[in-house]
């Protein structure tokens, strides 16, 4: 805490001469939905020494504002402390005069929280340290984009998907943005316009797991931020038109030891070391359970349908697009720095930090069974009958929210990971959002979410 103090005192002399003036704090609650406190630059320092008071009730929110209980938090008694990480603060290059840092939430006694999701990840990432592994990630970013106070009637464009004349009339927008994130320090691999109307993707560069976790959240307020200033609004929501393909978060993850990459140069599948496929396999036997924190919300089963490349099955295989888990080996001469592995089937209505803390305790279950993958599928799962699906043991993902969280509550991994105080209001918080929705015909439950995420 010392040295972070020291870091805030340096950094807001910096800010100050940089014209920043305030900084968003955040957070991404249970719920998926990333909340909020500002400080001035003035009292920065105070706030990470000292932390911003919130109460322990946010760990309960639901996405539409109402607020639930569990037994480990609920009602209005209580503090926690935000606690600013400054080593992550960034200047929002979309939002002049304001700078932006991810937190870590404490107790009034100074002692880390243990329902803190972020504090979730970075425990996990020790865990793979310590096993020697180094876990390098990134989220893919879509979202669907349209003219202020509109729905869905004005869409940033209506095709063609993946179209060099959308770009025509989107290229002052895309020149900004891009340019906006590399003033903010992020890598930004590619964009494009996506398959859907007024969909756009964009993918940046990995990082550590916590480092992409925030990434994501940084990345995704400078879409918003840009889309305001050119009179537009962003959706990250899973469905934003009922009936139409839906946004995903699809998660890429590489795994390193002493600067070898565990996805290339070993005996396994495509060149995985027996570690990597080990990580991998224990990924894939979690996975109906880690889609109830993968694909969390109601409208994620919207989405996640077969034959619409949202990863519906249970399954893994080489370049396939239809499996949840694909396996990227990349071309030939970057095989050993490309390889990496793909989860499909996740949204961007997850909280990133308990994503990247999930996929992380699923993987070290695996290489501590010593696990191995089944056989891959080649073809779309999709297509296959049931009884071809029985025969090569492919399932089908949950399709709720109820059935996701019944693999959750049931996977011994998971529940140890993350603890009472995390995993109680997390399955709360999900629990009480299907039984919110649980009435609504599809257009209601996606506007309902629309401009939440």
């Amino acid at each position: 805490m010392a040295r972070r103090a020291d870091q805030a005192r340096t950094l807001a002399e910096s800010l100050s001469t940089q014209g920043i003036r305030v900084v968003a704090l955040s957070q991404v609650d249970n719920a998926g939905v990333t909340r909020v406190k500002t400080v001035p630059v003035s009292v920065f320092e105070r706030a990470v020494k000292y932390g911003i008071g919130m109460s322990p009730v946010f760990e309960v929110f639901l996405v539409n504002d109402s607020i639930t209980s569990s037994d480990e938090v609920g009602g209005p008694v209580g503090d926690l402390r935000l606690m600013p990480d400054p080593s992550a603060l960034r200047v929002l290059a979309a939002q002049p005069g304001w700078a932006w840092a991810p937190v870590d939430k404490h107790t009034q006694e100074g002692e880390v929280y243990p329902g803190c999701q972020r504090t979730f990840a970075k425990r996990m990432t020790r865990r793979a340290a310590d096993a020697g592994i180094e876990v390098r990630m990134t989220f893919e970013l879509e979202w669907f984009q349209a003219t202020a106070g509109s729905e869905v009637e004005s869409p940033i464009h209506t095709g063609p998907g993946y179209g060099l004349p959308v770009l025509a009339t989107i290229s002052d927008y895309a020149r900004d943005l891009i340019v906006a994130l590399e003033e903010e320090g992020v890598g930004v691999d590619q964009f494009h316009p996506e398959y859907a109307m007024g969909q756009l993707e964009i993918s940046v560069a990995p990082a550590d797991p916590v480092g992409a976790a925030d990434t994501t959240v940084l990345v995704r307020q400078t879409i918003r931020a840009l889309a305001a200033r050119h009179g537009m609004r962003a959706s990250f929501s899973p469905v934003v038109i009922a009936g139409h393909v839906g946004n995903g978060g699809h998660v890429h993850f590489s795994l390193w030891c002493d600067g070898k990459n565990l996805f290339a140069g070993g005996r396994g599948p495509y060149g995985m070391t027996e570690t990597g496929e080990a990580f991998v396999a224990g990924v894939l036997a979690e996975l109906p359970a880690l889609v109830a924190v993968g694909s969390p919300s109601v409208p994620s089963y919207l989405r996640l349908i077969p034959s619409h490349w949202a990863g519906a099955f249970a399954c893994w295989g080489r370049e396939n697009r239809e499996a949840a888990i694909r396996f990227v080996t990349g071309m030939v001469g970057t095989r050993e720095t490309a390889a990496n592995t793909e989860v499909k089937c996740f949204d961007q209505s997850a909280n990133p930090y308990l994503v990247t803390g999930a996929l992380i305790a699923a993987g070290l279950a695996g290489v501590e069974r010593d696990l191995r993958l089944p056989d891959e599928v080649t073809v779309d799962p999709g297509g296959l009958s049931a009884e071809e699906l029985a025969d090569r043991g492919i399932h089908r993902l949950p399709r709720s929210v109820e059935e996701a969280l019944s693999h959750l509550e049931k996977s011994d991994v998971l529940r140890d990971a993350m603890g009472p105080m995390l995993f109680g209001p997390f399955t709360a918080v999900r629990r009480a959002e299907a039984e919110a929705f649980a009435d609504l015909e599809p257009e209601k439950i996606v506007a309902a979410h629309r401009w939440r995420y």
